[in-house]
């Protein structure tokens, strides 16, 4: 798969099937429709591109409304590269570009700049300004501009919201398996490692601190999870703690990761750690000495799961 970054890179010798959306998350519902598109454009020897946008548009529509997504846009473009997909492109969302009108949008954008031979979209697909135009408003530029209409039908989009909304629900409970469920791949944190108060080292369990450098990323309820990351190539399991660290009087949320079998420096390294299962909630100790022997209590149980 080709990223290109912006609509006025992209080489448009050859027609294109297209899709557009946000796709957060890249589960399994995207990806029915994704292999539709893909699928159509191997069958009619065109290029499959998806249009996506960052920031979100309602970063930018609605920046007083709280937005959490499944994937920062680097997780979602790694998620799109195992579709299949020919070509993404992610274009910058901006006040100016959601004044577009719809003929506007379709005459430069779908055929001006990606040269659409083919547009796979829901039915309930709004788009131009005020998000006036529908899936009818489109079958007319189709015959205007010469162009096909794939209609995804009210089923198939409705599984995809229902997805969507699951999925954010489930994270938020900590319900990693049904998150799973619905993703078709296990929920992913990622971010750079950074130095943090280093109370792990006196606890003999230290950790990797992980700044996500993302405030709209989601994170799942505060507990111990058992995660599992690629360091240096090798697949390594570990317990993560997300939460303000009671035990210490710290009401800041941190993400920090004691891996397992690990005596590395990870420092100012960007990993990912896949997030399995959830262990339990997040607890304030007497002591740190309690704290101590319930971590001991933590790796074993997650140690027990990975050898399963």
């Amino acid at each position: 798969m080709k990223t290109i970054y912006g609509l006025e890179n992209y080489p448009k010798e050859k027609p294109s099937v297209v899709t557009v959306g946000t796709f957060d998350g890249v589960h399994l519902g995207h990806q029915s429709i994704i292999s539709r598109l893909v699928q159509s454009a191997k069958k009619e020897n065109k290029t499959s591109v998806l249009l996506t946008f960052y920031p979100h548009p309602r970063m930018v529509l609605q920046s007083d409304t709280p937005l959490k997504l499944i994937q920062t846009i680097e997780e979602r473009r790694d998620a799109l590269e195992e579709t299949g997909l020919d070509v993404l492109v992610i274009h910058p969302f901006t006040e100016s570009f959601s004044r577009m009108d719809a003929e506007q949008y379709v005459k430069e954008v779908l055929v001006g700049q990606l040269n659409v031979h083919k547009i796979v979209m829901g039915y309930d697909h709004r788009f131009g300004r005020n998000r006036n135009a529908n899936i009818n408003d489109m079958h007319d530029f189709g015959d205007i501009f010469d162009f096909e209409i794939e209609e995804i039908s009210a089923t198939e989009v409705e599984a995809i919201a229902v997805s969507s909304t699951k999925i954010r629900k489930a994270i938020f409970k900590g319900d990693m398996k049904k998150a799973f469920a619905y993703l078709g791949r296990r929920f992913k944190l990622s971010g750079e490692v950074i130095h943090g108060e280093k109370r792990g080292r006196s606890l003999r369990y230290p950790t990797a601190n992980i700044d996500l450098k993302n405030s709209h990323k989601i994170l799942p309820k505060n507990g111990v999870y058992l995660v599992k990351s690629t360091l240096d190539g090798q697949e390594v399991f570990g317990m993560m703690n997300i939460g303000e660290k009671p035990t210490f009087k710290s009401k800041r949320i941190s993400i920090e990761v004691h891996f397992f079998d690990w005596t590395q420096d990870l420092y100012g390294k960007h990993i990912g750690v896949e997030v399995l299962e959830r262990v339990r909630d997040e607890q304030k100790f007497d002591s740190a000495e309690k704290l101590q022997m319930q971590l001991k209590a933590d790796e074993a149980h997650c140690r027990s799961i990975i050898d399963k």
